[in-house]
C-alpha cells in the first residue's frame, strides 16, 4: 500500500514508526494518532449538526483545533503526526474516485453545460493559480513556500503528487489545502446569498473549484445535484492545475 503513497510522505515513513514498549511511547503511535483524528472529527460532525450547522462550528475547524491541542499537549509534532496517519490521506484518493458514482446521475445536465463549464474550470483555476503564487511573491515568501503554496486549490492526494513533481513541503501544503477548503465552504454561501446565485449547479461547480473536497462535502448538503457538480469541478480542477502548475510556477521561482 505505501508504494501508491508521493515519494515525499514515503521517505518519511519510517521516522513514524515508535516503539509501543513504553506506556508514553503509543501515545505517538500511528494507532493512537489515527484513532484520535478519526474520534475527534466524528465528535466535530455530531457538534456541528447538533448546533444547527454553524458555519464557523464546521466539523474540519472544531476537530482539527481538538487535535492540534492535543497534539501540543503530547509534544507531538506535525510532521510525526502527519506521517503516522498516512493511511487516512491514502484513502482520500479512492474517496476522490468515488465521487463519480452521483456524477454519472446527472451527466445528461453536464453535456448540455459544457462551454461554461471549461470556461469556468480554465478561469478558475488559473486566477486561483497566479493570485496566491503574486501575492506570496509580494509578500517576500521563500521559493519553498511558493512551491508548498501553489496546489493550494486541488483536493489533498492530487496536491500531494504535485508537490512530488514540483518540490515544496507536503506538510505545509497539506495544511494550506484544508484551510483553502474549509474557508471556502464557509464564505461561499455567504456569497452566494449576497449575490442571489440560487442555481445548485452554480453553487455545486464553485464550492467544488474554490474549496476541492471541503466544498464538495458542503456541495452535498445543498442538493445532490449540487454535489455532482462539485465532484466534477474538483475532478476536472485537479486534472487541469496537476497540468498547467509545473509550466506556471516556473514564472515564479
Amino acid at each position: 500500500m505505501t508504494s501508491n503513497l508521493p515519494a515525499s510522505i514515503h521517505a518519511s515513513l519510517a521516522s513514524s514508526t515508535v516503539s509501543v514498549s513504553e506506556p508514553s511511547h503509543w501515545l505517538h503511535s500511528p494507532l493512537f494518532l489515527i484513532t484520535l483524528t478519526l474520534l475527534a472529527y466524528q465528535l466535530g460532525q455530531t457538534f456541528y449538526r447538533r448546533t444547527g450547522k454553524i458555519f464557523f462550528l464546521h466539523p474540519l475547524i472544531t476537530s482539527s483545533t481538538a487535535i492540534a491541542s492535543t497534539l501540543m499537549a503530547l509534544q507531538v509534532d506535525y510532521e510525526h503526526y502527519f506521517s503516522a496517519t498516512y493511511l487516512l490521506h491514502f484513502l482520500l484518493g479512492p474517496a476522490t474516485v468515488a465521487l463519480a458514482l452521483p456524477l454519472h446521475r446527472y451527466f445528461h445536465c453536464v453535456k448540455t453545460q459544457a462551454t461554461p463549464i471549461v470556461a469556468t474550470l480554465v478561469i478558475g483555476s488559473l486566477c486561483a493559480i497566479t493570485s496566491t503564487l503574486w501575492l506570496a511573491d509580494s509578500l517576500g515568501a521563500s521559493q519553498d513556500v511558493l512551491l508548498s503554496l501553489a496546489p493550494k486549490s486541488v483536493t489533498t492526494p492530487i496536491a500531494l503528487n504535485i508537490i512530488d513533481v514540483i518540490g515544496g513541503s507536503p506538510f505545509l501544503t497539506a495544511g494550506v489545502v484544508v484551510t483553502t477548503g474549509v474557508v471556502g465552504a464557509t464564505v461561499a454561501p455567504l456569497i452566494f446569498q449576497l449575490i442571489k446565485v440560487k442555481s445548485h449547479r452554480i453553487q455545486g461547480f464553485t464550492l467544488g473549484l474554490t474549496a476541492h473536497g471541503v466544498g464538495t462535502a458542503k456541495a452535498f448538503e445543498i442538493s445532490g445535484e449540487a454535489g455532482a457538480f462539485a465532484s466534477l469541478a474538483l475532478g476536472l480542477t485537479g486534472i487541469f492545475i496537476a497540468l498547467v502548475l509545473p509550466h506556471v510556477i516556473q514564472w515564479f521561482v
